[in-house]
């Protein structure tokens, strides 16, 4: 099955609530090697002015890949994951993510470019509060190869 080239400009709903918490902060920061006091102490990041732990900018990816996976199972997509390559992932932050958020990602589907017997798909995720307030934006890029490719 090939790329569905009308995929462009959908989106996809906020699906389940991320709950962010303590561990999870100190697990990712741990594992990307941020070693900021302020993602391991509470101390530390409220007294750089955040209300408890405060999370690496690119932790906002777990968020933003849960947003992603409604994309790549969506069985209309035509894409196979096993063909898949990550090619650019950005981030604009509007707030830093912190313990204790509920965090929710639409997704939309900015663009989609045969290359090949392939293509290129962009993809932007929303990531906001479950009260609306906007957290941050992730811009992916990813190639899907085609067949042979």
């Amino acid at each position: 099955m090939s790329i569905n080239p009308d995929l462009q400009g959908r989106s996809y709903p906020a699906a389940e609530v991320y709950d962010v918490g303590r561990e999870k902060i100190r697990e990712f920061a741990k594992a990307v090697k941020a070693n900021n006091p302020a993602h391991f102490e509470v101390e530390a990041a409220k007294a750089l002015g955040h209300s408890d732990l405060v999370a690496p900018p690119t932790f906002a990816i777990i968020v933003a890949q849960r947003a992603d996976a409604q994309l790549v199972e969506d069985p209309e997509s035509g894409i196979d994951f096993s063909r898949v390559v990550h090619a650019d992932q950005r981030f604009t932050h509007h707030r830093p993510i912190v313990a204790g958020d509920q965090l929710v990602a639409e997704l939309h589907v900015d663009g989609v470019r045969a290359m090949g017997g392939g293509a290129m798909i962009t993809t932007r995720s929303e990531i906001s509060t479950v009260a609306g307030e906007k957290v941050a934006t992730t811009t992916s890029s990813i190639l899907v190869r085609g067949e042979g490719q």
